[in-house]
Formats: C-alpha cells, sequence, structure tokens
C-alpha cells in the first residue's frame, strides 16, 4: 500500500463517522466490472455497489445521459414538474405493472413511503391508528426508524427501542407463521422477495401465492421489497414476476439509478386512490431532473441491450461454477439463490476468505457472518465468472 492510500485511509478515520468497518483500499475507478484502487491495482468486482451498478462501470450510453442532463437542470423542487420524472414514472409503471408512482432517494426512504401508504390505506377504512403490520425475521429493509422497524434482526434495533409499534415477525416462508400472525388489526405484510442481507432466502411460490390469497381475503396489503432483489437481478425484472404474484405496494432502488441515489416505492391504483394525498408525505430530491435522466436511461438500456436476457445465459453458468466449489471444499455446506443474487453458505465465519479474495484481485461481501454474497454487474460473462471462480478456489485451498 501506497503512502498516499494510508494517508487518506487515516484522513477518513479522522474525519468519518466510524460505522462502517471499511476494507484497507481507497478505489478511484471503474471499468466494466473492473475497480482499480488509487494505486492502480486491478479488481474484478462480484458485488457492484451491493447490487447497485447492474450495468457495470463506465457505460457510455449511461454517463452520457446523465451529463447531457447536467447541462440542462440538477433539480426544481416537487412544486413543479419536470420532463425526466415524468418519463421515468411511465417506464417503471410498464416494467412493473404498478399504477403509482413516488420517487425517493434511497431504498429506506422507499420503504419508509410504502408503510405510511399501508397505515394511511387502513386508517381511511376504520379512522383508526392501532393496526398491525406483520414483516419477516431475519429480513432487512434499511436503518431508518421505520424501516428498521420491520428489519427482522433484534441486534439492529435493540439500541435504537423504541420503534414504531405493532410491528410483529413470522418465519419466512412459513405460511402458518404468518397466519398465526394475523389479527383484525393487519393492515399489511412485508417480505423482501428474496431476503438480502438475511442469507440469501427466495420465497417459494407456495409461500407468495398463499400470503397473497389471504391478504386478498381480508383486504391486508401485500409489500414487497425489491430493493436488493429487483431491477434484473434474479432473471426478470422484478423478483415476484416470476411468480405473477403481484403486490399492493413495492420498494425498489439500488439498481434503478445504477449508482444515481433513487429510489421508489410504486402501488396499484387501489392503495394510490386510498392512501396518501396532498401533505402526507414529501422529499425535497426525491424525483429530481438528474436522478430521473439515470432512471430513465436505466430502464431504456435494460431494453435495448438485453441486460435481462445476459442474467438468464450467466446465472446457470455461476450457480453450476459455485456449486463445483461446494462439492470440492466441505466447510462449504450450502448453495442458494436465484439469478445473480447468489450465496455460498460456509459452517464458519467468511471474513478471512472475503480478505484474502481482496488480496488477490477480487471484491466479495458476506451476507451474515458465515455467507458469500455474489451480486455483480448484470453485464457479466461467464469468463468473469470463471476467473472469479479462479481466484476463490486459490484462496478457499488454503483455508
Amino acid at each position: 500500500m501506497s503512502e498516499t492510500m494510508k494517508n487518506y485511509i487515516e484522513e477518513a478515520e479522522k474525519a468519518l463517522l466510524h460505522t462502517y468497518n471499511r476494507y484497507q483500499i481507497v478505489l478511484d475507478r471503474g471499468e466494466g466490472v473492473y475497480l482499480y484502487d488509487i494505486d492502480g491495482n486491478k479488481y474484478l468486482d462480484f458485488v457492484s455497489g451491493i447490487a447497485v451498478f447492474a450495468l457495470g462501470y463506465n457505460y457510455k450510453d449511461y454517463n452520457d445521459a446523465l451529463k447531457e442532463q447536467i447541462d440542462k437542470i440538477l433539480h426544481t423542487s416537487n412544486y413543479y414538474y419536470n420532463v425526466p420524472a415524468i418519463e421515468a414514472a411511465k417506464k417503471i409503471k410498464k416494467a412493473s405493472g404498478m399504477d403509482r408512482v413516488f420517487f425517493t432517494n434511497s431504498g429506506a426512504e422507499a420503504v419508509e413511503g410504502a408503510l405510511k401508504a399501508a397505515r394511511k390505506y387502513a386508517f381511511l377504512k376504520d379512522g383508526k391508528t392501532d393496526h398491525e403490520i406483520i414483516a419477516m425475521n431475519h429480513s432487512f429493509h434499511g436503518r431508518t426508524f421505520g424501516a428498521l422497524s420491520v428489519t427482522g434482526n433484534p441486534h439492529y434495533r435493540e439500541a435504537f427501542e423504541p420503534m414504531i409499534g405493532n410491528i410483529k415477525f413470522a418465519d419466512f416462508n412459513d405460511f402458518e407463521s404468518v397466519l398465526s400472525c394475523v389479527t383484525d388489526k393487519t393492515c399489511a405484510i412485508i417480505m423482501e422477495t428474496v431476503q438480502g442481507e438475511g442469507g440469501i432466502y427466495p420465497a417459494t411460490e407456495e409461500f407468495l401465492t398463499k400470503v397473497r390469497a389471504l391478504c386478498d381475503e381480508k383486504d391486508i396489503l401485500l409489500i414487497l421489497d425489491e430493493i436488493q432483489c429487483g431491477m434484473g437481478r434474479t432473471g426478470s425484472m422484478f423478483a415476484w414476476q416470476k411468480f405473477g404474484v403481484k403486490p399492493d405496494i413495492m420498494t425498489t432502488a439500488k439498481a434503478l439509478g445504477c449508482g444515481v441515489p433513487v429510489g421508489a416505492f410504486l402501488m396499484t391504483e387501489k392503495v394510490g386512490a386510498n392512501s396518501l394525498v396532498a401533505g402526507d408525505h414529501g422529499t425535497t430530491y426525491g424525483g429530481n431532473p438528474l436522478a430521473c435522466a439515470a432512471v430513465n436511461k436505466v430502464l431504456d438500456l435494460f431494453n435495448n441491450d438485453n441486460i435481462i436476457e445476459n442474467v438468464n445465459n450467466v446465472a446457470p453458468y455461476l450457480e453450476k461454477r459455485l456449486d463445483e466449489l461446494k462439492e470440492r471444499y466441505d466447510f462449504i455446506v450450502d448453495r442458494r439463490g436465484a439469478g445473480l443474487m447468489q450465496g455460498l453458505v460456509f459452517n464458519r465465519p467468511v471474513a478471512d476468505v472475503i480478505n484474502m479474495a481482496l488480496e488477490n484481485g477480487l471484491i466479495l461481501i458476506n451476507a451474515g457472518t458465515e455467507i458469500i454474497r455474489f451480486v455483480p454487474s448484470l453485464v457479466i460473462t461467464k469468463e468473469n465468472v470463471d476467473e472469479m471462480v479462479d481466484i476463490l478456489d486459490s484462496c478457499l485451498g488454503r483455508l
């Protein structure tokens, strides 16, 4: 490590609030599926900014669209219309089949809006404010108070209690567990279609179908969090589309902007017409022209450059190569996931493996202490998969 990099890291530790244990490199630029640090070292990136950079780095058409918008206008506020927001809303409605859109700055903020919409929907039905929301154990929805309240990991919540009230937790993929939590006060059920931080667990079709039927029967709103698993990552634009189980409210972010901070919550017309109205919700930066220019271009490129087709071509090969590693090493006990959102489950902590991989030019991330998560850019090739497996294999062989 150069003195320059050491100095930058030292300055960061003096200036930045220590809420992350960062890896000891300072990244400088990216090209395709590779990142470079300020010393010029090259890394194959299988994290993509935690499932953000679906198009990889320095994607020319994307960059050009943002540069063009910068020369027009960056911000207007939501008291006025702007063309990028209108176009982005139209395109994401078409991609998702949802009816109403609210653009946010992040995934956590999208979850906040979704929870507010659900509670307002219930309030308008009976005028009461004691409604309950069912969330899933091991889920992760964000760090703000509302999102944290429905995050199913007590460790994340305990220092910040009390959370928002009337939240119950059920077991993911266990319909009877969900059913046991339902009362006449239940207004919403929220879950990730594929749990990310909680261990890369996809929802089963049977579970989603039963929960959807329960929500229909009791007029409970189904909220599906697609912040990490959406935007093509599992092989369809949104993971729920594979099952045909449409939510009442959906959240998205991460790859929606491919690097520009933007999220959204979307809803059906039924919810849109019977929940949030003027004065109920807002955000200064949400839906601004720069963010929505990014959304516009991302959705265009997904269609024009066959991004999802590439996911469906490469993902089975990634699964095959990860399964080979599982068979080779007895300390790897499982491989699970969907599309280009995969996890290798170990019988021991994986921090040493991730650090060793980084030293050998491969960027990986965990999902819990014993799982390596693979969420690469959606433009990766089979050759990139082979390169990743070769590096990881050499690291595992030293354990």
